[in-house]
């Protein structure tokens, strides 16, 4: 592999690099929001009262999760998206594009429009969010939008979205995501644009609703009815996948680790199996992987600012290699990671951002 996008990151595609490549690995659309990041609360904060946090984070969040975690991977990253023209939106984009090296070509700056802003408080193993924003107003018409990529990552929603099909015929293989359904219906249709999808992604439960099944697992199999690969997140239990076309299946255990914000874990896990997806590597290996970078990100603060790059993924390899009491066989699952890192060259754990907007620099 060799250096590409933000310094210090490797290129896990750069074995397979031809000249008549898309120059975009992965392409995104959606909205960014900035996030602020509570953390190390003792309880959900009780009315009529104050209540102080022993952490906060802010960075941006949305879709600048998965973007921010594609990029740290080492994939040539694309995000079109609309940026408040206030500071917020300011700080926003220079994080993404000169901070990740994400494209924001695609992308503009809406003027009289302030910044979508989430307030996340993580307690318990879990967290609570307040959002407000408004909708920006639609873009005109692109002709180049989407680009030709090698993949894409979508987020289904209820009703089409054109920009699906359309990466599709351009060439671009489109794994796929779902948020939960506040309506309660859990309607199979809402699921239809999974026909242009190479993988789909949901968590337990909204695959389970949406297969009308009992187990995950047979959910991930009922899955692969209407796309070729199935992966359901099971949480503190790892993830188990289907290949419909091969029959192949998967499961690995997540890694223990002590959760400090779970924001954006699920996007980490998705950058790390369409990573994985598009060097090659075989199903369980990719599973394995995108389990790692979600472990790895829920021990940071915030969305973006927690996902791994290859140096903390290398720092983690290093040392769960010499921690007492191993399980070999654990330690044979991410074996497949020798060959893909480069040398530590800091000891673990790593610090991956400040997490505060920005300090004044010095005169």
């Amino acid at each position: 592999m060799t250096p590409v996008g933000r310094p210090g990151c490797l290129d896990p595609l750069a074995d397979l690099r031809t000249p008549d490549d898309p120059a975009c690995d992965v392409y995104l659309t959606g909205n960014v929001f900035l996030d602020i990041i509570f953390t190390g609360l003792d309880s959900a904060p009780v009315r009529g009262t104050e209540s102080w946090a022993r952490g906060m984070g802010s960075s941006p969040g949305g879709v600048a999760n998965m973007a921010t975690a594609l990029a740290r991977l080492g994939l040539r990253t694309s995000l079109a998206a609309a940026f408040g023209d206030d500071h917020y939106g300011e700080y926003c984009w220079d994080a993404l594009e000169q901070g990740e090296g994400i494209d924001l070509s695609l992308s503009r700056t809406v003027r009289g429009w302030h910044s979508p802003v989430t307030v996340s408080m993580a307690y318990e193993g879990e967290r609570t969010m307040v959002s407000h924003g408004h909708e920006a107003p639609p873009p005109e018409p692109a002709p180049d939008c989407p680009p030709r990529a090698r993949a894409a990552v979508a987020s289904l929603a209820p009703g089409r979205a054109e920009w699906i099909a359309q990466a599709a015929r351009k060439g671009a293989r489109i794994f796929a995501d779902v948020g939960w359904d506040d309506s309660g219906r859990w309607d199979p249709d809402d699921l239809a644009d999974l026909e242009h999808c190479e993988a789909f992604l949901p968590n337990a439960e909204e695959a389970m609703r949406y297969t009308r099944t009992e187990c995950p697992l047979a959910a991930a199999h009922a899955l692969t009815e209407q796309v070729p690969v199935a992966v359901v997140t099971l949480g503190s239990e790892g993830a188990y996948a289907v290949d419909g076309a091969t029959g192949e299946c998967a499961q690995v255990p997540a890694i223990a680790v002590e959760a400090l914000d779970p924001t954006g874990a699920g996007d980490v896990f998705v950058a790390g199996f369409v990573t994985g997806t598009l060097a090659g590597w075989p199903l369980a290996d990719r599973l394995a992987f995108a389990g790692l970078t979600a472990a790895l990100s829920v021990q940071e603060f915030g969305g973006s600012l927690s996902a791994p790059g290859w140096s903390e993924i290398a720092a983690w390899w290093s040392h769960v290699q010499d921690v007492p009491d191993q399980d070999p066989a654990a330690l044979r699952r991410y074996a497949f990671l020798q060959a893909l890192l480069p040398a530590p060259t800091r000891p673990w754990p790593l610090r991956r951002a400040v997490p505060t907007i920005g300090f004044r620099r010095s005169a």
